[in-house]
């Protein structure tokens, strides 16, 4: 399995935003994003860092593997 770094918020949202996801809106301290033809959102938390586990789940409902996310984290 493929290792990621702590990292914060603002980073793995970027990351999302260059897999096609977009931001729908932000409630207090999640930032919602959804993507077309994708039936779930991802709820990102506002926190720095973003927990190990809780950034995998994201990863695994946005239908990615941690090496695609890896990739998408250092373009």
């Amino acid at each position: 399995m493929d290792k990621f770094p702590s990292i914060g918020c603002r980073k793995v949202v970027k990351a999302f935003q260059r897999l096609g996801w977009q931001i729908a809106r932000q409630t207090s301290s999640h930032i919602v994003m959804v993507q077309d033809g994708h039936v779930a959102s991802l709820s990102v938390p506002n926190h720095n860092p973003v927990a190990k586990g809780t950034l995998r789940s994201l990863i695994r409902s946005a239908g990615l593997t941690i090496a695609e996310f890896v990739k998408a984290l250092k373009n």
